[in-house]
Parts: C-alpha cells; structure tokens; sequence
C-alpha cells in the first residue's frame, strides 16, 4: 500500500466498496476458531450477506481495520436497534487476534455511538468462547437480561433461535453509553 507507514498504530477506517469482498473471507476465516463448537454449524450456512455490508458502507456503519502490511484483517458491522447502536458482526482474522484489532474496532464503535447520540450499545454473542462474552465484558458490557430487553433484542433472539443457534449459550449484552446526561468513560465512570 503506498505511503503505508507500518509503525503507526491502525486505527478503523469506514469501509470501501473494493473491501467488500475481503470481508465474507475475514468472517469464514474468524469462524475457523469455532470448529467443534455447538454454533459452528449455523455460522457457517449463515454469512454475512454482502446486502448487509452494503447497507451498512452506506449507513457508515461498516468499519475496517488494517494489519502491519497495510491489508484489511477485520471488521464492525453495526446497526440501528430501537435507539441503540447494535454491533451485528465483528471479525478479525485468526492469525491477526490477540493484537489489539478487535479492541480498536469496538472502541471505534462506542465513540460513533456517542457521536450519534445513543445511550446504549447492544449485542448478541456467544457466553461460552473467551474472545466473545468476556472480550465485551472487559469493555464495560453486561450481560442483559431477557425480562429488560428492547422489543428490538426480542426480534433478535428470536430469529436466532429460528436459525438453530444453541440458544443455552447466547447471551445479549449491553453497555450504556450515558449516565445522568455524562458520557460513561471506557471502563465504567462518568464523564462530564
């Protein structure tokens, strides 16, 4: 990539239309790591569908981010949920994990959602697969339980569920963005 400067640490960029591609075989790649697993099976006949990339480059809700070499290694699909900023797919790929993508693009995701005046930040994952529910909870999201979920989360759940995951191990979580009119800094406290 020229003028690439690989010192500089990567920061997500919204998403091109020439990334599009790349994205599906980040998310086939990423659910390597969930061979054997009782999910395994629904998010491999289940891609992303490049209708939602679409959707969501002309939202601005579609974030990458590049590797060492300039190339694009993960992504942030987001949308809308009643008034909550919901991130719908994230993906990194294997051999990119454990340096900090993942982490950049969901703190990305929190500071347009401030930008974009929403309280909240929701998700559906799976509990049991380090890299997921405890990934977001050491960013400050919470389990949230099925008696407080938006009519939104309730749509949600229940296509999942239609869709065969294993429904014993996805959770909703949510992080609030505001409390008491402050914006809730990156590990809990508020902020004027």
């Amino acid at each position: 990539m020229a003028g690439y400067d690989p010192s500089r640490k990567a920061e997500p960029r919204l998403a091109r239309r020439e990334d599009l591609a790349l994205l599906r075989v980040i998310e086939l790649r990423a659910g390597e790591r969930l061979r054997g697993h009782p999910a395994d099976a629904v998010f491999a006949a289940s891609p992303t569908d490049l209708d939602a990339f679409e959707h969501g480059m002309r939202q601005r809700l579609l974030w990458v981010i590049e590797g060492d070499t300039g190339d694009v290694v993960g992504y942030l699909l987001a949308g809308t949920l009643d008034d909550d900023l919901h991130i719908q797919q994230m993906d990194v790929l294997p051999e990119q994990g454990g340096k900090g993508h993942g982490r950049a693009l969901l703190r990305h995701a929190l500071g347009q959602a401030i930008e974009r005046g929403h309280r909240r930040v929701v998700l559906t994952t799976l509990s049991d697969v380090p890299w997921n529910g405890r990934f977001y909870a050491s960013e400050g999201f919470r389990v949230w339980p099925r008696e407080a979920w938006s009519a939104g989360m309730h749509r949600v759940m229940a296509e999942e569920a239609a869709a065969g995951f294993p429904m014993a191990l996805r959770v909703a979580m949510l992080r609030e963005l505001c409390a008491g009119g402050n914006v809730i800094a990156e590990h809990g406290s508020a902020q004027p």
